[in-house]
């Protein structure tokens, strides 16, 4: 298999792990707001035909905390359902509680997703030891290769590497998105623990550095919006055309950077919106954007949409 560590995991000869372009598939919903399946699956289907390597299913852009216990579940079955074995579904935990999230994994497991994308419990801030023991319970609860979400500046708690250390026994935590902004990080995880895990870029405005730093995939907000020059820009990138990863992505960097904000789902919903791929309806708390931040967002699509690096795009 393609892939510069060994920790990444063959599920079938066609769904390899953690490498790639992963974008965080965004759920539509009806203007009730009700839960849009059928526009749910249009979009991870749209996705996969445009070249993406994996989905990640249920994550902050999928606004897994926005949607009740079963909906989550029938939004995981309906992607299953959609996308079958053509590319790896990863779900997102996001729970509030422990137990939750162990429950919540193992339905997941039993509706046929193949791998985790495991959080820190919502709300609360744990210490070390809480965050330790909260990744191991869910882990032992599922035979499901996971993969930890550090993110320090949303969930205010940092995946330290004691804390990585501790689980290194846990077999099926076999990779780290790895969301910090500062791009040391991934030489620091490799000097630290080698191939132990597999890293994946997780800021989309520190993607290509993440890349060329170790790091075998891309989980990827605005991906969403224009998928395929994400996959060409990992594609040039693997290749060693930098010179072609370079001029995608400072062509793509207006909008990447929207991934680091506190609006980023309405943004990414709304470039959805604009590029034909899906509706910006959002659910409370999350309102569309509006005023000149919502000006600001279609200025930035609308120019890249008319300077789109690829021919035929």
């Amino acid at each position: 298999m393609d892939c510069n560590r060994s920790f990444c995991v063959t599920i079938t000869p066609s769904k390899t792990l953690w490498q790639g372009v992963y974008p965080a598939a965004t759920t539509q919903f009806t203007e009730s707001l009700a839960i849009d399946h059928d526009a749910t699956q249009r979009v991870q289907t749209a996705l996969v035909d445009d070249g993406v390597d994996g989905l990640i299913v249920l994550g902050t852009c999928g606004e897994n905390n926005s949607l009740e216990a079963d909906e989550k579940l029938a939004v995981l079955k309906g992607a299953v359902e959609a996308v079958g074995s053509r590319v790896p579904l990863v779900a997102g935990v996001s729970e509030f509680t422990t137990d939750r999230a162990v429950r919540y994994a193992q339905a997941a497991e039993a509706i046929g997703i193949d791998a985790l994308m495991l959080l820190p419990a919502m709300v609360y801030v744990p210490n070390l030891d809480e965050l330790y023991t909260h990744f191991r319970t869910v882990a032992e609860a599922t035979s499901l290769p996971i993969m930890l979400y550090n993110n320090p500046p949303a969930y205010r708690v940092n995946v330290d590497f004691d804390t990585l250390a501790r689980l290194e026994e846990v077999p099926n935590i076999v990779a780290i998105k790895e969301s910090a902004p500062d791009p040391r990080r991934f030489t620091d995880l490799y000097n630290q623990f080698g191939d132990r895990y597999t890293l994946m870029a997780g800021l989309d405005d520190v993607a290509l550095e993440g890349l060329m730093l170790g790091a075998s995939g891309w989980v990827s907000g605005l991906t969403s919006a224009f998928p395929r020059e994400s996959v060409a820009l990992v594609a040039a990138q693997r290749r060693g055309d930098y010179a072609e990863a370079l001029r995608i992505y400072r062509w793509f960097m207006p909008l990447l950077h929207l991934d680091a904000e506190h609006d980023l789902v309405q943004s990414i919903k709304l470039a959805e919106q604009i590029m034909g791929r899906g509706s910006e309806r959002v659910r409370m708390p999350r309102m569309p954007l509006s005023g000149q931040r919502r000006a600001d967002v279609i200025a930035w699509v609308e120019q890249c949409a008319a300077t789109r690096p690829l021919a035929g795009a």
